[in-house]
């Protein structure tokens, strides 16, 4: 089985630590901590079948399926593969407004 190398954009290294650091003031450390182990083994899982997320809804309805997501309930991790890598663009509470995360982050991207 091939594996795929994940990167992490900068804005998405940035993600992880905010949510980590809201998690630990709002909730506990001890908390934030088994949020991030999760979070951080879905991301890992991505090297070995990255083509299992589904599109992202709110691209695909605008015809973009270039970008993937999977989720640690609630928290979603974009990501889109290229030349056999996976790269990961947002890692984000699915309740907030995505259509509007998703436009100014892969705008950029």
């Amino acid at each position: 089985m091939k594996q795929h190398a994940v990167l992490l954009t900068d804005d998405a290294q940035t993600d992880l630590q905010e949510l980590y650091d809201y998690i630990a003031v709002y909730d506990a450390p001890a908390k934030a901590d088994a949020v991030l182990d999760k979070l951080e083994a879905v991301i890992a899982s991505l090297s070995s079948f990255p083509e299992r997320g589904a599109v992202t809804k709110e691209l695909r309805d605008l015809g973009i399926r270039d970008y993937r997501e999977v989720y640690f309930k609630p928290y979603r991790v974009i990501y889109r593969v290229m030349d056999g890598k996976v790269f990961v663009y947002l890692i984000v509470d699915g309740r907030r407004d995505m259509q509007t995360l998703l436009t100014q982050r892969l705008v950029r991207a």
